[in-house]
């Protein structure tokens, strides 16, 4: 079932979400094929579950061609749960982020530009990953929801920040999230 997307406002977006409890139940499997069908509509590279109302540490990403991203690279198509992200070094890479909480804008956003991410899949099974680049953007951009912050309070300069139709005569900017 595609759900409703909360917008940047919503003070539910602001909150610290809950650790996943129990792995394989159907309400996580409802959960997940929400926000699968959710994002796939709304052509998203991610999806966290505080984004749909839901106050869960679960994120989802990732997946094939995506036509509001044609320069970005190949994410696999990724479930999350209860992330833990370690830098691998203090370099940033800066780039342009949008989000469908915060529907029609652009900024331009620092983020680590490597990093290993660890967690679990909708089994329970523990996982982990070592990625950089647009992978390491689109991670650490969802995992900020679960922790109540969304890209506009990572700008750094506010003249990088604006309406897509204004910033880029209406084109999609490269490696946008």
């Amino acid at each position: 079932m595609i759900r409703e997307v909360l917008r940047m406002g919503d003070p539910r977006l602001l909150r610290v979400a809950q650790p996943v409890a129990e792995f394989g139940t159907p309400e996580l499997a409802a959960l997940l094929k929400d926000m699968r069908d959710t994002m796939a509509h709304l052509d998203g590279a991610g999806l966290a579950a505080p984004q749909i109302g839901v106050d869960l540490r679960v994120v989802i990403f990732g997946g094939g061609a995506n036509p509001r991203y044609p320069d970005a690279p190949a994410v696999p198509d990724t479930v999350l749960i209860n992330p833990e992200l370690v830098p691998l070094s203090a370099e940033e890479a800066e780039g342009w982020e949008g989000c469908l909480s915060v529907p029609g804008l652009r900024g331009w956003v620092p983020r680590w530009n490597s990093l290993r991410y660890a967690g679990f899949d909708a089994t329970g099974q523990r996982f982990e990953r070592t990625v950089d680049g647009f992978h390491a953007r689109v991670v650490q951009h969802e995992c900020d929801h679960l922790d109540g912050i969304l890209y506009p309070m990572r700008v750094r300069d506010f003249r990088r920040f604006g309406f897509i139709e204004e910033l880029f005569d209406g084109q999609v900017p490269p490696q946008a999230d």
